[in-house]
């Protein structure tokens, strides 16, 4: 072989080994560029299973935060509607025995005048039942 014969298949031999290198350094990148889809995809997965934790935690302190508030409300409620039964209470036993202390005053009392006409002598006359 000839000095030119050898110079061409250098170069050939040149290109190929270059057209194999652009090919590795394409798979690399590809593979590489793959890869870090594949971690930005799990990256963003824990992104998301994370804000939904914290958005249910969140909800679950809101609610038991909201139940509270209720349950002080029912509380202070409860509180009010008993205060104002006993007041209540208070007043109707107060009125009953005014009632009961009155009707004993009252009971077997004939009130009125009576005239009793013998002899044209007027009385006044109280019965009293005790």
């Amino acid at each position: 072989m000839g000095p030119r014969n050898e110079n061409q298949l250098e170069k050939a031999a040149i290109k190929i080994q270059s057209w194999w290198r652009g090919n590795m350094v394409r798979w690399t990148l590809l593979h590489a560029a793959l890869r870090a889809w594949v971690i930005q995809c799990w990256w963003r997965s824990m992104q998301a299973k994370m804000l939904e934790q914290r958005r249910r935690l969140a909800l679950r302190l809101y609610t038991c935060q909201e139940w509270a508030v209720v349950k002080v409300q029912a509380q202070v409620r409860t509180w009010q509607a008993r205060r104002r039964f006993l007041q209540a209470h208070q007043a109707a036993c107060i009125i009953q025995s005014h009632w009961r202390w009155h009707a004993s005053q009252t009971r077997g009392l004939i009130q009125g005048r009576y005239e009793v006409r013998a002899s044209r002598l007027e009385l006044d006359i109280e019965i009293l039942m005790t």
